[in-house]
C-alpha cells in the first residue's frame, strides 16, 4: 500500500491523470447550463455550443426585450435542428434586484473616500456625485455603516469595475455614502447589493410577470430560474402564478439562492422547489467569503438526499476574457462535481465573453475528468442510508437498478418512464454509467384533441446529471404491450450503439413498468 493511497478516499493512479481524456458521446455527466447573449445568439455560436455541451439554454431577463430574446430562442430552435441535439430553455426573472440608473450610459468614476449619494429620484443624471436608483425605500432599509456593493459585474469581485460604499447619514429619502475604494462604473446597467438587509419588494415582480405570461407561454419554457427566492412562500407564489397560465403548469421552479435570508429559509425552499441554484456571486457578498464553500457543500448535499437538481453559477468568470479558466477556477468546477452538483451554470463567460464555445468545452473536460473520480460507492451507501426503511416502491426500483448496473459493469441504465419520475430517482443515486431516459409519450385529450405529452419531461432531465434523454415515437401504442416495449427497447439499444456509448457484447441494465411491476433486467448483448 503507498502511503500516497491513504490521502484520497479511493486510490488515483497517477497514470490516469496522464492519459489523454478520451472524447466521448457525453461530454460529461454533469451538464452545462449556458447563458444566451450578445456574444452567443447566432445559430452558428449556439450550434456550436450545443455541440460542445451546453444542454439547457438561459435567458437572462435583466436586460434585453421580449423581442431580443424571442430572437436569439429561434435561433437556438434551428440549432438544435441542425445538430440533433435537444436543448431546454430557462427563463430567469429579475426579481426584486436594485439597480442605479444611468440613462447616459456614460462611464462613471468613482474616487475612495469621496462621498457619493443614492436617490430614488429617477429623472436625475448618473455622476460621480449622484447616483440614481430604481427603489424608493433605500433609506428606510438601511442604517449608518451597512454596506453596498455596486457594479456591473460586481460579483465578480474584480476591484475596478465595481464599487464598495459604507453608508453615512440618511437624508429623507437620500442615502449619503462614503465611497471605498476607487473604480470606474461602465455600461447601462448596474447592481446594487446591501449585504444581509431584507429588501421589501416582490420576489415576482409585475415586469417579470408581463415576461412570463407573454414570452414564458408562447414558448412554453421548461424551466423558470426564481431569482432572489427568500421564502417557500416565493416558491408557492410562483406556482400558483404558473399554473394559471395553462401552458405553463408544467413548468419547474428551481429556485435562485442569493442571499442569508434565502438561506436561513433553505429547507423550507428545497421541499417547495424543483431544483435549487446557488447563486455565488451573490452569495459571495452576502456572506463572508470563506464561508461560501461551506454553504455550497451542505445545500449541494441537501439537494442530493432530496433528489432534486443543484446548479452551481459563478465559476469560470476569468474565461470571459480568457482562453484558459485559472488553476483555482478549474479545481473549483472539479470540486463542485466532486459535491455532488448536477449542472453547472455559465453566465458572463457564454452570454458577453469572447470564448463562448471554449468555455462551455473546457468546463465540460473538468467535469468529465472529477466524474472519473467521484467516489460512487460512498455516494450510494449515503443515499440509501439518508433514504431509510421501509424505502418507497419507486426507491426501492431506482436504487437496485443502479446496484445491478455497478455490479454488472453495465455501460449504460436504460429507463422506461412517462412522467420522468423513474429516470430522475435513478439519477439520484448517481450511477457511474449514463441513464438513458426513453419518455414514452403519453396520449391525453382535453375533449377537444388529443395530443402527446412528453417533450417537456424529455428536456426537463437534460438538468439532471448523468440523464440523458430520448422520445420513444409516439406513434406506437400508448398502452404498454410486451410487444411494444420489445420494440422502444431496441430503438433505444441502436440509438446507444449509434452513439457509441454501447459496444456488442456490453451488458445493459433495464428498469421498466410492465403491467402493475416494476422490473429490473440486466441484458447481455449478441455481436
Amino acid at each position: 500500500m503507498h502511503s500516497t493511497h491513504l490521502l484520497l478516499e479511493e486510490p488515483i493512479r497517477m497514470a490516469s491523470i496522464l492519459e489523454p481524456s478520451k472524447p466521448s458521446f457525453f461530454p460529461a455527466m454533469t451538464k452545462i447550463v449556458g447563458t444566451l447573449g450578445p456574444k452567443s445568439r447566432t445559430v452558428e455560436v449556439i450550434s456550436a455550443c450545443l455541440k460542445a455541451g451546453m444542454s439547457v439554454a438561459r435567458f437572462d431577463f435583466s436586460w434585453g426585450d421580449v423581442d431580443y430574446h424571442q430572437e436569439t430562442l429561434e435561433n437556438l430552435k434551428m440549432a438544435v435542428k441542425s445538430t440533433k441535439k435537444l436543448c431546454a430553455v430557462m427563463l430567469d426573472t429579475v426579481g426584486p434586484e436594485l439597480q442605479v440608473v444611468n440613462r447616459s450610459e456614460r462611464a462613471i468614476s468613482l474616487e475612495a473616500d469621496a462621498f457619493v449619494v443614492l436617490t430614488p429620484d429617477q429623472e436625475q443624471d448618473a455622476s460621480s456625485e449622484l447616483l440614481p436608483i430604481n427603489f424608493s425605500g433605500l433609506s428606510k432599509a438601511v442604517k449608518p455603516g451597512d454596506t453596498i456593493f455596486i457594479g456591473q459585474y460586481l460579483f465578480t469581485g474584480s476591484e475596478t469595475t465595481s464599487v464598495w460604499l459604507e453608508v453615512s447619514e440618511l437624508k429623507g429619502d437620500d442615502v449619503v455614502c462614503v465611497i471605498k475604494n476607487t473604480a470606474t462604473l461602465a455600461g447601462s446597467l448596474f447592481t446594487l447589493h446591501i449585504s444581509q438587509i431584507h429588501i421589501d419588494l416582490p420576489t415576482l415582480s409585475d415586469a417579470d410577470k408581463h415576461v412570463i405570461s407573454t414570452w414564458g407561454v408562447r414558448n412554453k419554457i421548461d424551466f423558470l430560474s426564481l431569482s432572489y427566492t427568500r421564502h417557500a412562500e416565493d416558491v408557492r407564489h410562483a406556482r400558483a402564478f404558473l399554473s394559471k397560465l395553462g401552458d405553463l403548469n408544467q413548468t419547474q421552479i428551481f429556485a435562485k439562492i442569493e442571499n442569508v435570508e434565502g438561506l436561513t429559509h433553505f429547507d423550507e425552499i428545497l421541499q417547495e422547489a424543483d431544483g435549487i441554484i446557488l447563486s455565488r456571486g451573490n452569495l459571495g457578498i452576502d456572506l463572508p467569503p470563506e464561508k461560501v464553500f461551506l454553504f455550497q457543500k451542505a445545500a449541494v448535499y441537501k439537494c442530493n438526499m432530496a433528489g432534486k437538481p443543484a446548479v452551481v453559477t459563478r465559476v469560470v468568470d476569468s474565461m470571459t476574457d480568457n482562453l484558459r479558466p485559472t488553476r483555482a477556477e478549474a479545481t473549483d468546477v472539479a470540486n463542485a462535481v466532486l459535491d455532488g452538483s448536477d449542472a453547472i451554470l455559465l453566465g458572463a463567460e457564454t452570454l458577453r465573453g469572447l470564448y463562448p464555445v471554449e468555455t462551455i468545452s473546457i468546463v465540460g473536460k473538468i467535469c468529465a475528468e472529477a466524474e472519473k473520480v467521484f467516489n460512487q460507492d460512498l455516494y450510494f451507501k449515503k443515499t440509501v442510508k439518508y433514504v431509510g426503511e421501509p424505502m418507497t416502491h419507486l426507491e426501492s426500483i431506482a436504487s437496485s437498478a443502479v446496484r445491478a448496473a455497478i455490479k454488472v459493469k453495465a455501460s449504460v441504465i436504460i429507463c422506461f418512464t412517462s412522467s420522468g419520475r423513474a429516470a430522475r430517482l435513478i439519477a439520484k443515486y448517481r450511477p457511474t454509467m449514463p441513464v438513458l431516459s426513453v419518455v414514452i409519450p403519453r396520449l391525453k385529450t382535453n375533449q377537444l384533441r388529443w395530443s402527446f405529452t412528453g417533450a417537456f419531461e424529455a428536456r426537463q432531465s437534460l438538468i439532471v446529471r448523468g440523464l440523458f434523454p430520448m422520445l420513444a415515437d409516439p406513434r406506437h401504442p400508448a398502452e404498454s404491450t410486451s410487444a411494444t416495449n420489445e420494440s422502444v427497447l431496441k430503438v433505444a439499444l441502436d440509438h446507444g450503439k449509434a452513439s457509441g456509448v454501447i459496444k456488442s457484447h456490453d451488458r445493459v441494465v433495464v428498469c421498466q413498468k410492465v403491467g402493475d411491476a416494476s422490473v429490473v433486467k440486466i441484458i447481455e448483448l449478441e455481436d
